[in-house]
């Protein structure tokens, strides 16, 4: 039977091929419309000039601090399965706010600006959200199996979306742009709400659904009170805050040596376009055929730690020969790493939690957290290169963080280990 060799090939149970198809559809209209959107947004940051990208960056931290309030207020207030329904709804109605924005004032600045911001806001929230999802409705043996393949969906919605931009934006303008990415995140709910419906028909336990179908509670804050009294969970906020780190050096020195080589605008959009083209082709592979396999027979440990050490090795090649061709090399093996292993071994940290840490907890971490260290590492970045003569300094810097970054998610793999454990027994 076609279905049967298909659940083989891709290591899944007879019954998970809708959820499967439906998790993948829905990270595919999710970044589709944010990769079709983000080569604009990065030409956007370098027209501000390139040292003044830090400013952003802190625009960005505390423009995703303001928005938490909401987001728990949402996240206790309504049922905990329409949480991502009324989020993303929020989100959409902004997208056509900002169509209407650069209708009337399409050279305006000050929008551009602004419009870099809330763009880095909404990918932390969405992305964070709908993996919030899947980390509530799945038991961490499916998510071994389950989460990587569907991630691929991202993968593949992040090499159509800067293809789409590239072949509508010259019809549709950037208005249009916007107004088809509100549609496709629609879209992103309608395939989230087809996962929920198939775990009400196979439920882990009988009290599932009516959970689901009650308000999680709390206050607006309490995702950063349950992070600060969890040890476990501030190991994974540690881990994010590296991560961001080792991010954050290799962007900004992108913006740099791409500002260097490529003058022109177009060229520099074309230049970014091509970079996540050559990222999600590579991730979608490990996504579907690697790392679910790799995550059951080596553990969590080797998807948390092997990228990292990796990417530290990248960072003294880089100091050592700082060419644009190296900075590819690097940047292409730390995205496609981070999509095709980390993402999904990072998610599954978070089935150890308790189901309102998997909403509350997850989203301030994965946002308000991860641009906390943005932030941080664009001043140090800024600091670094202002006092040293050249930028290796900087990459030597990033190597460290590597290394302390690959000993964290190693560690942190151990953790959820002890507690899958635990709660087995």
């Amino acid at each position: 039977m076609p279905r049967s060799f298909l659940t083989r090939a891709f290591n899944l149970q007879d019954d998970e091929a809708l959820p499967v198809a439906a998790g993948f559809a829905m990270f595919f209209l999710l970044f589709a419309g944010y990769f079709m959107l983000r080569p604009v947004r990065e030409t956007m940051g370098i027209t501000g000039g390139v040292d003044n990208l830090h400013w952003l960056f802190t625009g960005t931290f505390f423009a995703t601090l303001a928005a938490m309030p909401l987001f728990g207020w949402i996240a206790a207030s309504v049922q905990r399965r329409r949480i991502l329904y009324w989020v993303y709804g929020v989100f959409a109605a902004n997208l056509l706010l900002f169509a209407a924005g650069f209708i009337a004032n399409p050279d305006d600045v000050w929008l551009a600006r602004t419009f870099y911001i809330w763009l880095s806001v909404f990918n932390m929230i969405a992305i964070s959200l709908a993996w919030s999802v899947l980390v509530d409705l799945f038991a961490a043996a499916q998510a071994k199996r389950v989460f990587a393949l569907m991630a691929a969906g991202a993968s593949a919605g992040g090499l159509a979306g800067p293809l789409l931009g590239v072949a509508l934006v010259g019809i549709v303008g950037h208005a249009g742009l916007l107004l088809l990415a509100a549609i496709l995140l629609i879209g992103a709910a309608f395939a989230a709400r087809a996962i929920q419906h198939w775990r009400d028909a196979h439920p882990l336990h009988a009290e599932e659904a009516p959970q689901r179908a009650r308000p999680l509670g709390g206050n607006p804050f309490e995702g950063m009170t349950d992070v600060l009294r969890s040890p476990y969970m501030l190991g994974i906020a540690l881990f994010v805050v590296l991560l961001a780190s080792a991010n954050t050096f290799l962007y900004i020195e992108q913006a740099r040596l791409v500002e260097a080589a490529f003058p022109d605008k177009a060229a520099q959009t074309r230049v970014f376009g091509l970079i996540d083209a050559t990222v999600q082709a590579l991730a979608i592979l490990s996504q579907l055929f690697i790392t679910g396999r790799v995550a059951q027979k080596l553990g969590i440990g080797v998807l948390l730690a092997a990228v990292p050490l990796l990417i530290a090795l990248g960072f003294v090649w880089l100091a050592l020969v700082p060419s644009f061709g190296v900075f590819v090399a690097v940047m292409i093996l730390r995205r496609a790493g981070e999509y095709g292993f980390m993402r999904p071994g990072r998610e599954m940290l978070w089935t150890a939690v308790t189901d309102s840490a998997k909403y509350k907890a997850k989203n301030f971490t994965d946002s308000v957290v991860y641009r906390a260290g943005d932030m941080a590492s664009a001043w140090v970045k800024s600091g670094v290169d202002a006092l040293a003569a050249t930028p290796a300094l900087a990459m030597l810097v990033g190597a460290g963080v590597g290394v302390a970054w690959a000993a964290n998610g190693y560690l942190l793999a151990r953790a959820q280990a002890r507690i899958e454990a635990g709660e087995a027994r």
